[in-house]
């Protein structure tokens, strides 16, 4: 489990599951934090949410509130050792109560394929068709919220923040950016781009602040964008302090990287 929030959600859950029902699973922000995907910061006191099959009668006690489900498309699934409902009813689920970028960076995270599976924890965990499906049957609350993010979700997102990154320049009018694109030049694979906009050879990298802090990864860092600059590429480098005090300000040189390369807005 990552550190923060979602550990005090874990121990918290891991003492509630061992005097709930087998009928029982954890739903809504407990289930998403216990995945783990990556949500806003926890509020205090944030309650666990769990969640039973209508007309069952769902556990309520201090700390806790208990949501009696009818919809049949819900299934538990096992993470962890603790019982969830399966990641494409949690998403629509997230829907009345996440902002939209944050349902969107849910649904990033659930589709994505990376290029290396981690042990035990095979990707996607929802197949977008599968996600596409469940979505468009959903009738519940948040619906049209639901249909509005699976519109901008993608696969190619390895994180929350680039997929902020990749909304605040849609916002900025920009064309959509091909993500985790790999990059090539005469010597070999020089990385892959978390945004690229090929035609005009423009990217940009989200960095966090592990770029600054870890000697190797700087070291690698420097030699990577010299061969990107020598093959062409016009990179820009979003430090994470820059995107959270003015993602509109990190878009807008991106925006003026393309325009130098030669992209025109639509008229």
């Amino acid at each position: 489990m990552p550190r923060g929030s979602a550990t005090t959600v874990a121990a918290r859950a891991w003492a509630l599951s061992t005097v709930l029902g087998d009928g029982v699973v954890f739903s809504h922000l407990t289930a998403a934090r216990l995945w783990p995907l990556e949500l806003p910061r926890e509020q205090d006191n944030e309650p666990l949410h769990v969640a039973v099959r209508h007309p069952g009668r769902a556990p309520r006690r201090r700390g806790v509130v208990g949501h009696a489900i009818a919809d049949p498309e819900v299934r538990a699934v096992v993470r962890h050792g603790l019982r969830l409902t399966d990641g494409a009813s949690l998403f629509c689920h997230l829907a009345p109560i996440l902002r939209l970028e944050d349902l969107v960076a849910v649904g990033d995270a659930l589709v994505r394929e990376p290029f290396r599976q981690a042990a035990g924890d095979h990707r996607p965990w929802v197949a977008r068709g599968a996600l596409e499906a469940r979505v468009a049957a959903y009738r519940g609350p948040g619906a049209p919220a639901a249909r509005r993010a699976l519109t901008l979700v993608r696969s190619g997102a390895e994180s929350r923040k680039e997929t902020e990154f990749r909304l605040a320049l849609l916002e900025a009018g920009l064309p959509e950016p091909e993500l985790q694109v790999p990059v090539h030049d005469a010597a070999g694979f020089i990385g892959r781009l978390d945004t690229l906009y090929p035609r005009w050879k423009v990217g940009g990298e989200y960095e966090g602040d592990q770029h600054r802090t870890d000697r190797v990864q700087w070291d690698r860092d420097l030699i990577r964008y010299e061969r990107l600059a020598a093959a062409g590429f016009s990179i820009v480098r979003i430090a994470a302090a820059s995107f959270l005090r003015d993602p509109a300000g990190c878009a807008a040189r991106v925006r003026a990287r393309l325009l130098d390369a030669g992209w025109r807005p639509d008229p």
